[in-house]
């Protein structure tokens, strides 16, 4: 046999193996999306509805239409007053956790001090811990401070609990930094929070989308806490409006439904905007260095 011949040979089971890899990971891709996409349309489009319609037609397209599932709840009061609620505990809780995060972090990272690698420790432990295992004593602590029914009731904890990843994140990205940078700017007369307010924030701004988006997210579907401090619904946020309007009308399948869809619209919008960020802030850490 030729050498071009066999070289031919060669390439052609190569090739095939190619192929037939890159069609399994378009299948697998495939298989995950259906299972995100389809539940979304079934919801969107179940919506349209009425409960009689789901019942005989849960699959098909709407007939009639019914536009009110999704109308009224937009005219409602309640449902923008929620949706500002979680807007600014969101944001709230997103400005505490980062900038308290990000000094931390430029500490643990930047500077050598006795008992550093204890005190990180410290921090890394509240990874262990779920949520909901301290409610009870928290819940207890709240009271005490009259902090029930108070949006702070749920900011400073979500930002308590959200510290630890954050700080992780933060102090990775900042250890890649050269030491060069710092030492430039310190002979230039900046001093330690100089170089970090100017010259380190600024090169972390991928890092600091990144937990921002982390941050926002994990308020926006906080449930659980929501659930126990407020007891008054000028403060509910999303999730407790869909519970409680799940309760009002857990016999109307469809209305639900549209509901439902309202409340996720305002969290996909933001991270289709937001996702950019995100992959690029998880991304720039590992390929710095």
């Amino acid at each position: 046999m030729s050498a071009p011949a066999r070289t031919a040979g060669h390439v052609r089971p190569r090739a095939r193996r190619s192929w037939a890899r890159s069609l399994a990971l378009h299948t697998v891709v495939i298989v995950i999306a259906a299972f995100v996409i389809v539940p979304l349309l079934f919801a969107l489009v179940g919506g349209f509805k009425d409960t009689s319609q789901l019942s005989t037609n849960p699959f098909g397209p709407p007939s009639p239409w019914v536009p009110e599932n999704y109308t009224v709840p937009l005219s409602s009061g309640s449902f923008w007053r929620q949706l500002l609620n979680s807007v600014l505990i969101a944001l709230a809780t997103t400005l505490i956790v980062v900038g308290l995060s990000a000094m931390a972090a430029f500490v643990f990272a930047r500077f050598a001090f006795r008992g550093r690698e204890f005190l990180f420790t410290l921090f890394t432990m509240g990874l262990m811990f779920p949520f909901t295992v301290a409610i009870l004593p928290l819940f207890v602590l709240l009271r005490m401070l009259g902090l029930l029914d108070n949006p702070l009731g749920v900011i400073l904890p979500q930002a308590a609990f959200g510290l630890p990843m954050t700080i992780i994140i933060l102090r990775s990205f900042f250890r890649t930094i050269p030491r060069e940078v710092e030492e430039a700017a310190t002979i230039d007369g900046c001093t330690s929070f100089g170089f970090f307010l100017r010259i380190l924030l600024p090169m972390a701004r991928p890092a600091l989308a990144t937990v921002s988006v982390l941050a926002v997210v994990a308020s926006w579907n906080n449930f659980f806490l929501p659930l126990v401090v407020f007891n008054d619904p000028n403060w509910w946020t999303i999730p407790l409006g869909v519970q409680q309007f799940y309760g009002q009308y857990s016999s109307d399948t469809a209305r639900i439904l549209a509901y439902v869809v309202l409340a996720m619209v305002p969290a996909l919008a933001f991270y289709s905007v937001a996702e950019r960020q995100l992959i690029g802030g998880l991304t720039a850490g590992a390929t710095k260095g």
